[in-house]
């Protein structure tokens, strides 16, 4: 039975699987090993909502300490600078996949001319506003919202919570491992401490020091579909720019830029493929996009994949240990969440004892999460008719999409309708048909079935996007949401559920 768990790495990975473990099971004793002298990389970090989820329902983890510590802005969704649009906006509730009762057929049929303002959440990214306001003024937090962060306060704010679940820091660097029957006995500190463990979950990032190294467990590249392999990241200190309530992604020369916003920084990076476009060029075309980055930015270099398994012998690996993809739909930390929450079910439902089977079963869903992320990031690409250089091209024609072909065929002949979930590789999608279905409206994937919109009906769409617009204008901008959420009268539910016992 598993008694002893030791975590390595303390980057929000680690930290997350560490507190996730002793929360949700108390009686394992759980340790991260740290390494101080790597430090923390200092980007932004982007979410999606099963993060929030994760945090403050899974875990219970109060959220006025979270707002306290680790500061976050919100994320209704991503705007898609992007296509033969210009640019659309995917929100994290249902836009494409929701029919009105009033109209004849699902939402995505008509928005062939216009895809804006088909529910709140994008009523509100368009009008620069978080959330709409309540009769009292304040905002209304919805659960259809994610975070922005930045990295530092996050890992900071997860250190403090993993202390004060019973997590044990234990600062040292890992010079190897020793291997037993039943995959890792110890690792090694350079100082020359030796720490055992009956389980190890390796979240030491791209170094994979336990899965890749110690256990030689294969890597899958995924380079037929991604074709970015590096990145350049910069940012600069918010002047008088409005805090956006939404990440941005903008088509580049060789990929493409993300903008992260913090309350007092705006982050941003250019993803970019190597092959067709030099380091410095990259550089050059990110400073001239962006002439408020102050200082020379920094090249980070990453391969897109995972490892063929996630779950050998007594090993876990969590985060970048186990895979890696560019942070196009912010997956990092989902799939950190997703992992992390099906490792501690499996560990509960085995009562610490994990047999063969289930071991496998983590894998085979593992496997299928990584690959459908893959294929639903290299949709965005293959998608983008309109950027014409070499980059863009080689994604039109050469991205393996072979995984959703069965999705994109029935697309093909039928359109947006959600009979498309039935043709999805996996009922476990992270992105769901609402996914897809954006991405396809938004970048006017053509199709067979299109609806001859009557002028009744176009009266009645337009009523509904109207009012969402309406109630978007007299939304609550993230700036004041702030305000109100540091209040010292402001009460979250869980405050209020709590005093009503």
């Amino acid at each position: 039975m598993i008694q002893d768990v030791l975590v390595l790495g303390s980057g929000s990975a680690g930290l997350i699987a560490a507190v996730s473990l002793k929360i949700k099971i108390p009686r394992l004793n759980v340790r991260i090993v740290r390494d101080p002298a790597l430090g923390v990389i200092g980007v932004g970090e982007g979410t999606t909502p099963n993060f929030v989820g994760h945090l403050f329902d899974y875990l219970r983890i109060s959220r006025r300490h979270f707002y306290e510590l680790a500061e976050p802005t919100w994320k209704l969704g991503i705007r898609f600078e992007w296509g033969p649009r210009g640019r659309f906006d995917y929100t994290f509730s249902p836009q494409m996949d929701l029919q009105w009762g009033d109209l004849p057929r699902p939402n995505g049929y008509f928005c062939d001319d216009e895809f804006s303002n088909v529910d709140l959440p994008a009523a509100l990214m368009r009008e620069g506003k978080a959330f709409a306001r309540q009769a009292n003024g304040a905002p209304d937090i919805q659960p259809w919202h994610a975070f922005h962060m930045e990295n530092e306060k996050l890992v900071s704010t997860l250190e403090k919570v993993a202390m004060e679940a019973g997590v044990e820091i234990v600062d040292g660097k890992v010079t190897g491992a020793e291997r037993a029957e039943a995959g890792i006995a110890a690792v090694m500190l350079e100082d020359g401490r030796r720490l055992e463990a009956d389980f190890f979950v390796d979240a030491s990032g791209f170094r994979s020091e336990l899965l890749g190294k110690a256990l030689e467990e294969p890597f899958d590249s995924f380079g037929k579909t991604l074709f970015c392999d590096r990145a350049v990241v910069g940012g600069w200190e918010r002047g008088e720019e409005p805090i956006l309530p939404y990440t941005t992604a903008q088509t580049m020369d060789a990929g493409w830029c993300w903008q992260i916003e913090h309350e007092r920084h705006i982050n941003r990076g250019y993803v970019y493929c190597s092959e067709l476009t030099s380091d410095d060029e990259a550089v050059e075309e990110f400073r001239r996009k962006n002439p408020k980055v102050p200082e020379s930015p920094r090249v980070v270099k990453f391969r897109s994949g995972c490892y063929r398994r996630m779950w050998v012998d007594n090993v876990v690996a969590i985060g970048n240990s186990g895979g890696f993809v560019e942070p196009l739909e912010a997956t990092a930390l989902m799939v950190v969440c997703g992992h992390t929450r099906t490792m501690v079910d499996f560990l509960l439902q085995t009562e610490l004892e994990p047999t063969p089977s289930m071991i496998a079963l983590y894998n085979e869903q593992a496997s299928k999460n990584w690959h459908e992320i893959r294929d639903f990031l290299g949709l965005h690409y293959q998608l983008n008719t309109v950027e014409q250089t070499p980059f863009w091209k080689r994604c039109r024609e050469e991205t393996d999409l072979s995984g959703i072909q069965d999705l994109l065929e029935f697309y093909r002949e039928n359109g947006p309708t959600g009979f498309c979930r039935y043709r999805m590789p996996s009922n476990l999608s992270d992105f769901g048909v609402e996914g897809y279905l954006v991405m396809l409206v938004g970048n006017k994937a053509p199709h067979n079935k299109p609806h001859r919109v009557t002028p009744e009906e176009k009266a009645i769409w337009e009523r509904h996007r109207t009012a969402n617009i309406a109630k978007a204008k007299q939304g609550i901008d993230v700036k004041e949401s702030l305000y109100y959420v540091r209040h010292p009268g402001w009460q979250w539910n869980d405050e209020i559920q709590a005093k009503r016992g």
